[in-house]
């Protein structure tokens, strides 16, 4: 390098100008570089090439270094302190990134790496572009000590004042572990790699150390903990470049703001398109299940259905779609999974996607065949009623246009927890054999008609009798659209029809609330 103390060439000053980029880009060296790609990850740098659109990305801070000097730190080389940080355009719209780099140090956190990392969510926010996280971390720098810790203040402070502002996406790609794994998990949604990505709050060798409890890295937080068990991670890809492109496609259905509208697309798939196959599709039992993914795939732009969650409380569905061209929320009872009820984690599940989607403009779409939430002692014992609550105060606080389809049954505290017309529904359409009421006819006539039945005669043609007389008064959906609840009963080979001028209507809709910081959801 120049002695600064000497007067230089421009050649001498260009040289050393490239020098210095040259060793940082190579990051944490050959040997480095080939043992991850070893380990089936591509590097911090190779990813942000891969995901940005060619020739687009550019980089902030690459000069940025720690100060530490304890441990033997003032004899380290931690190129661009192990997070690569900038921002770019995918499919044309720009995009804030860090990049966590494996390569160099492991990745740890320290101070400056945090401090990258949270200017760059900062200034994302400011500039109103989306954000995504590349994790791929050894953790904290425990060399910094109190530095490394507060720098995750710095982070998590930047990050939840984003939130609802800026979309934020975390691609869990390596080791994310400790207080590490708190920023991802944070974010909107979160891509797991399924043979490299780890999130955990604390490591197998943490967890042995104090709880004597012996585990695999992949059993205490790979893809089947955590995007089944736990629901933390919202998608699962097989590798690096899955993950990006799911990342992408994620983004294609998201506004770059909250200002904004999500970004409507070109289509020449008919709005107004009539599919009969929908009339006999579901059975007419409502107690035998059906997969709803068959309905949504006939009323969606071609076809084209982004699930979310898709192992994780499977009694209900929850994605992204398009109608019309225009990006869609849609949240669906799934029969096939427990019948479609209700249990806490599914409420969990509806209530924070509903938020996000308002939060981002994006309507909602809710197509019910529930039986209404779960009872019994285990639910109890997990919060049924406070965790019900959250769907609740999701869809009441909604001020984004929302559609319900009652497609078979909807009973209970279920039909008011997956949108009706007065906990937020602007329009809602039944199919014929819809059910809907309290309860359903059996539960119904069994309490009502106790006594009558217990003193009967023939107590079995007694019960029969008032079962079939409470579900003609009471369970169809003509007894809803009498009241004004249901605003009409339609066919179902008609429902995507009804959606789409239902969204044209309701395309600039505006609604005024009084004044107060945020409602005081269940959490």
């Amino acid at each position: 390098m120049i002695d600064q103390k000497s007067i230089a060439s421009y050649e001498e000053i260009y040289g050393d100008y490239a020098e210095r980029r040259k060793k940082i880009k190579q990051m944490g060296g050959e040997k480095a570089v080939r043992s991850q790609h070893e380990s089936g990850k591509m590097t911090a740098r190779e990813r942000l090439e891969y995901f940005f659109d060619d020739g687009t990305f550019t980089e902030i801070g690459l000069f940025v270094k720690h100060r530490t000097t304890a441990f033997g730190m003032d004899q380290k080389e931690v190129p661009a302190e192990a997070v690569i940080v900038g921002f770019g355009k995918v499919d044309g719209r720009y995009v804030m990134a860090a990049a966590e780099d494996y390569t160099s140090m492991a990745g740890t956190f320290g101070e400056n790496h945090g401090r990258k990392f949270s200017e760059a969510v900062k200034m994302a926010k400011e500039k109103g572009v989306p954000f995504v996280g590349f994790n791929d971390s050894g953790g904290a720098r425990l060399q910094e000590g109190m530095d490394t810790l507060q720098a995750y203040g710095w982070l998590f402070k930047n990050q939840i004042l984003a939130s609802g502002i800026i979309p934020q996406i975390a691609l869990i790609m390596g080791p994310c572990l400790g207080g590490q794994a708190y920023h991802p998990i944070m974010q909107d949604f979160i891509i797991q790699c399924r043979k490299t990505g780890f999130m955990a709050i604390a490591g197998p060798a943490f967890v042995k150390t104090q709880l004597r409890e012996e585990i695999s890295l992949k059993d205490l937080c790979g893809v089947e903990v955590q995007a089944e068990k736990s629901g933390n991670t919202h998608l699962v890809a097989e590798d690096d470049r899955d993950a990006m492109d799911k990342a992408k496609k994620l983004l294609s259905f998201l506004p770059s703001n909250n200002k904004e509208k999500p970004p409507r697309i070109e289509t020449d798939f008919n709005p107004e398109r009539i599919d009969g196959s929908l009339d006999e599709m579901l059975p007419v039992e409502p107690f035998r299940p059906f997969d709803t993914h068959k309905v949504i795939e006939r009323i969606v732009d071609n076809g084209d259905f982004f699930e979310i969650f898709k192992d994780f409380a499977k009694n209900v569905i929850i994605g992204l779609a398009r109608f019309n061209g225009r990006p869609t929320g849609i949240v669906a009872s799934q029969s096939s999974w427990m019948g479609g009820v209700i249990d806490c984690d599914a409420a969990d599940k509806v209530a924070r996607f509903v938020r996000f989607c308002d939060l981002f403009n994006i309507p909602l779409v809710n197509l019910h065949d529930t039986p209404g939430f779960l009872i019994g002692s285990t639910e109890e014992y997990k919060g049924i009623l406070r965790h019900g609550a959250k769907m609740l105060y999701a869809y009441v606080d909604a001020t984004v246009p929302k559609i319900t389809i009652i497609m078979r049954k909807s009973f209970a505290g279920a039909y008011l927890g997956m949108c009706c017309k007065d906990t937020g529904a602007d329009l809602v359409y039944a199919w014929p054999n819809a059910k809907v009421s309290i309860v359903g006819a059996e539960t119904a006539a069994s309490v009502i008609f106790a006594k009558e039945i217990k003193s009967a005669d023939d107590p079995e043609k007694v019960k029969a009798e008032r079962i079939l007389q409470y579900r003609n008064e009471y369970e169809n959906a003509y007894e809803g659209a009498k009241r004004g609840y249901i605003d009409d009963v339609i066919m179902p080979r008609e429902t995507r029809k009804y959606i789409n001028r239902s969204l044209d209507i309701l395309e600039n809709k505006e609604e005024a609330r009084p004044f107060r910081k945020y409602s005081n959801i269940n959490l």
